[in-house]
């Protein structure tokens, strides 16, 4: 699969790092709006291409798959681009700013017959799919209810405290507690109680998110950006619980029983660094001739962006690009 990387950042640069070690992917071209950028980047990981625009790239009719690693504010803008040049299309989370824009590059992508999916990676990981066959076994009997974090010292970073990039800590951080919640409880949401710290500048610092579904059980979330917090996520049963270390990046699970004895600590297997898998995924689909990935079906990325609009409008956090 010819793969080409749309903004060569930070993030960027792990996912050159990660697609570098897949047989499956053919680094074909990188692209920035400056060249010089473009060029060191391609040379440092061995793509073949270097752009100095993103609208010339796209217009590569070699390139097959476009990761676009561009701030927050510009997904939207950039994923058209792609799915406009017949591109399929991997974003980088979160998928759009809302689910409005989410809602368009949806229909433009069915209309195309092209993928697009979000890379959100915790749906993608090998843990992921450990963690829901214990659940599935019952090994904490039913599950009622769970917590879960996500926090890093992350003021001072211009994407995370600038409203033009829509920044802040739900967008950025939030989800993966949310992702997180929606993955392990398989209902709908059926209330949601929410607080927010908002920065002079217009960015939520941190929240905390109660999430109720249908049955009566809840979810209770926090993120920040002001504090480096554990990163666990907890899910509480009738017979036990299940703790998640990290719920960014699974490095282990431990199942205790209701004696709080741990009956079971499994370790995830060994990655790259853990952005392979929703490439392989990507190219998975493609192959399939299908428009999403079954680990984030697109109906996930909508539900997720409504619930993120929602906390906004409760908060009255409105980006400029809205």
């Amino acid at each position: 699969m010819k793969f080409g990387i749309l903004a060569a950042g930070k993030i960027a640069q792990k996912m050159a790092e990660a697609v570098s070690a897949l047989p499956e992917v053919e680094k074909y071209a990188a692209a920035s709006r400056d060249l010089q950028k473009a060029e060191a980047f391609a040379e440092k990981w061995g793509f073949e291409k270097a752009y100095g625009s993103y609208e010339e790239m796209l217009e590569d009719e070699g390139l097959e798959l476009v990761y676009v690693a561009s701030p927050h504010s510009f997904h939207y803008e950039h994923a058209k681009m792609c799915l406009e040049h017949g591109k399929h299309v991997l974003v980088e989370k979160p998928f759009t700013v809302n689910a409005g824009q989410a809602e368009e590059l949806l229909r433009l992508a069915e209309e195309k017959g092209l993928l697009i999916t979000e890379a959100i990676w915790t749906r993608y990981m090998p843990g992921r799919f450990m963690l829901d066959e214990l659940l599935e076994r019952g090994v904490i009997g039913e599950v009622r209810s769970l917590t879960a974090n996500l926090g890093y010292v992350l003021t001072g970073v211009e994407r995370l405290e600038s409203p033009a990039l829509a920044g802040g800590a739900l967008l950025d951080l939030g989800i993966y507690p949310i992702h997180f919640a929606l993955m392990a409880i398989h209902e709908e949401v059926k209330e949601v109680h929410s607080a927010a710290v908002l920065s002079p500048g217009g960015v939520d610092l941190q929240n905390s998110i109660t999430l109720t579904f249908t049955s009566g059980k809840m979810a209770v979330l926090h993120s920040s950006m002001q504090a480096q917090t554990d990163r666990r996520g907890v899910i509480y049963g009738s017979r036990g619980y299940i703790e998640v270390i990290n719920i960014n990046n699974c490095e282990e699970i431990r199942v205790f029983d209701q004696f709080y004895h741990m009956t079971d600590c499994i370790p995830v297997p060994e990655q790259i660094n853990g952005y392979e898998y929703e490439v392989l995924s990507c190219i998975k689909a493609i192959e399939a001739g299908r428009t999403e990935c079954p680990e984030i079906p697109h109906s996930e990325t909508l539900r997720v962006l409504r619930l993120t609009d929602a906390l906004r409008r409760e908060w009255k956090l409105v980006y400029p690009c809205e």
